[in-house]
């Protein structure tokens, strides 16, 4: 057992090496108060072997950080300065920075410390009911919306951005002290290498301006902008012990326009854009509709031979889909449970262009209408490598079950059993499936590391 927990918990945390000293600024919100576990835990980078992210030069994220640059930091404007000072430039700056979140940071809070919402960022020229009365399809037609009011709208989309996606450079440890949450901002981590992400609740990264795509599918969708962490472009990316959650503003609450569900979030953890070497480990996804998209487009190109991302010992909850959805990478799932349900739940593992998913020892809880043979989906794929998995559907008995069995026995056509590639990062041993809710559901999320 020591083994087995120690990628994640108190045991992994008294291995690491020991924590720099930290010594107060006096002109920055001060560390150096911080607890020994805390102050540790800040320094900690990602263990040897430990998922794709430990590939490479590994992931040490802002563990080098001098004392001028670790703070603790209590709002938005306090977490733009220790990220570099200006939010326009940040991604670009590369100084080891070493941030503690503590309390809660609003995305929608201005530079005075007011409080913001949709309207105060809402472009002059656009209006929601008069973009709904110009572009409903009986009137506009099913081509994308175009004209002033959509133009304002892209404008609105802009000073959203500007507000409320937090740009994160190079060599950053982002590490919440307990309690910590994130609410309505994104974390961009953008040509950004060499960042950790750790012990933080992300809530409810909403869209004020959902963009209406007319064609995405049989009857158009509602899109929305921001994800709660967004890694593109990047490499050694750790996001480990978080908690992401919409809180009290739920998709399943968002009204009905067109026929369609007004979407204001997108995923919560996506890795696009060329990114590549991320391990997601402990985390916790609650309530949400679209989780990981890894790969953004079906165009064959810059991604091929990218997105190479490791999950394990997650915790999807009540969840709808991607989880994750795969293009073009070789990802490593495993050791992560799934508690699925719900007359909206679509799928699990979607298996999309050239992706090369290798899935073993996961445990899935399911409602009993959830069909084992309805947790993979082909978007374009071929072939998915899945091993070891162990169901319990409607309170019964676990059992394992071949997934890929059961998909191909009721879909057409069939993915192939062998995805080209077997994993060899990985830390410690593979659990048995039955013991990954034993351990998956105490252990993953925020607030569950001691700090």
């Amino acid at each position: 057992m020591r083994r087995i927990l120690g990628g994640a918990t108190v045991i992994a945390v008294l291995l690491g090496a020991a924590p720099a000293a930290a010594v107060a600024s006096p002109d920055v919100p001060s560390a150096d108060r911080l607890s020994w576990t805390a102050r540790h835990l800040g320094r900690q980078a990602l263990p040897a072997r430990d998922g794709w992210a430990a590939d490479g030069p590994g992931t040490t994220g802002g563990s080098a950080a001098i004392p001028e640059r670790s703070r603790v930091v209590h709002n938005r404007a306090e977490l733009v300065a220790a990220l570099g000072g200006d939010n326009a430039s940040n991604a670009a700056d590369a100084t080891p920075k070493l941030i503690y979140v503590d309390g809660t940071i609003d995305g929608f809070e201005g530079p005075d410390g007011t409080a913001l919402d949709c309207a105060d960022l809402a472009d002059p020229g656009y209006r929601l009911d008069a973009y709904l009365a110009a572009y409903d399809p009986a009137v506009w037609g099913r081509v994308a919306p175009s004209g002033p009011l959509e133009e304002a709208r892209v404008r609105s989309v802009a000073n959203q951005t500007r507000q409320t996606q937090i740009n994160v450079g190079p060599n950053t440890t982002i590490v919440g002290l307990r309690g910590a949450r994130l609410t309505g901002l994104t974390l961009m981590i953008d040509r950004a290498s060499n960042v950790i992400v750790r012990n933080l609740t992300l809530v409810d990264a909403r869209d004020c301006f959902p963009a209406w795509s007319p064609t995405d599918g049989e009857a158009g969708n509602w899109n929305s902008q921001y994800d709660q962490i967004s890694v593109r472009r990047s490499e050694n990316v750790w996001v480990d012990h978080n908690t992401f959650t919409d809180g009290d503003n739920p998709d399943s609450a968002q009204p009905v326009y067109f026929g369609r569900p007004y979407q204001v979030h997108d995923g919560s953890l996506d890795v696009t854009h060329t990114a590549s070497l991320v391990t997601a480990s402990w985390n916790r996804f609650s309530g949400r509709d679209k989780l990981l998209l890894i790969g953004s487009s079906n165009t064959v190109g810059p991604d091929v031979g990218r997105l190479r991302v490791t999950l394990h010992h997650n915790l999807f909850d009540g969840v709808l889909q991607r989880l994750p959805r795969v293009r073009f990478g070789q990802v490593d799932v495993y050791n992560n449970h799934y508690r699925l349900g719900g007359d909206d739940f679509q799928y699990a593992l979607g298996v999309g262009v050239q992706s090369a998913i290798y899935a073993q020892n996961n445990f899935f809880t399911l409602d009993a209408p959830v069909d084992p043979a309805d947790l993979l989906y082909d978007w374009g794929g071929t072939a998915v490598t899945e091993r070891g998995s162990w169901v319990r559907q409607g309170g019964g008995v676990a059992r394992p079950v071949d997934l890929l069995a059961a998909y191909n026995a009721t879909h057409d056509p069939d993915l192939a059993a062998d995805a080209g590639w077997t994993p060899t990062l990985r830390r410690d041993p593979v659990l048995p499936a039955p013991l990954v809710p034993v351990l998956v559901g105490p252990l993953a999320g925020a607030d569950r590391l001691p700090i």
